[in-house]
């Protein structure tokens, strides 16, 4: 049985409420710069975003350009993300991304997908992401919680993470494209939550296909 979707009409509502519920929506991780943000998001796969930030607060004071990072080294890198899972490998991958945008990027974080992909640790996900928040472009990061929201409602089913991005890319109206991945991400995280839904409170319940819902 093929997954029922949202109507056009029932997808601009979608995204009418939720623009009006956070009109500016922006992400939860610190950063300063592009290069401090591709640092943050890289940290942040399987990890939260409260744990990220807790963790580059310091990191960020003392290194927040590439070249400031190799010269703190990987070791006492190490010793700033050791509460983040997996720090070892994301030092590891933080140290050589840097060394990377210094050598082949003049030290600054390109604006492209093909070439923030060339970063150790990048993948379409956090490039995604840089591409939104540091330089505009109307892109779709799909993590748990956009590829949650997506299935549940019927914004846009998809059985991985690439169909929903697609998917999302085709049936988002132009308008909605920039902030979607945050209206989505937030509404994922607060509202629409994985073990229990928040249906009661969802300004989206009336037009949401998820037969599960739940009342709080």
């Amino acid at each position: 049985m093929a997954a029922r979707h949202l109507k056009t009409d029932e997808i601009e509502t979608l995204f009418t409420r939720l623009s009006e519920a956070m009109p500016e929506p922006k992400t939860e991780l610190n950063f300063t710069n592009p290069y401090t943000l591709v640092v943050a998001v890289a940290l942040s796969a399987q990890a939260t975003d409260v744990g990220v930030n807790k963790a580059t607060t310091e990191l960020f004071k003392i290194a927040d350009t590439p070249q400031k990072m190799l010269q703190l080294g990987e070791e006492k890198l190490i010793e700033h993300i050791r509460t983040i899972g997996l720090f070892r490998n994301k030092a590891k991958n933080v140290i050589a991304l840097s060394k990377m945008l210094i050598e082949d990027f003049e030290g600054e974080v390109p604006a492209t997908r093909v070439e923030l992909e060339r970063l150790p640790g990048v993948g379409r996900k956090t490039a995604n992401v840089v591409m939104n928040v540091a330089y505009g472009e109307p892109t779709i990061a799909v993590d748990t919680h956009i590829f949650r929201v997506s299935n549940r409602t019927g914004l846009a089913p998809g059985k991985d993470v690439l169909a929903v991005e697609l998917k999302l890319e085709k049936r988002v109206p132009e308008k909605f494209l920039l902030h979607a991945h945050h209206w989505l991400i937030l509404h994922g995280r607060y509202i629409c939550k994985a073990r229990k839904p928040a249906c009661g409170r969802c300004q989206l319940a009336d037009i949401c296909l998820f037969k599960e819902k739940t009342i709080d």
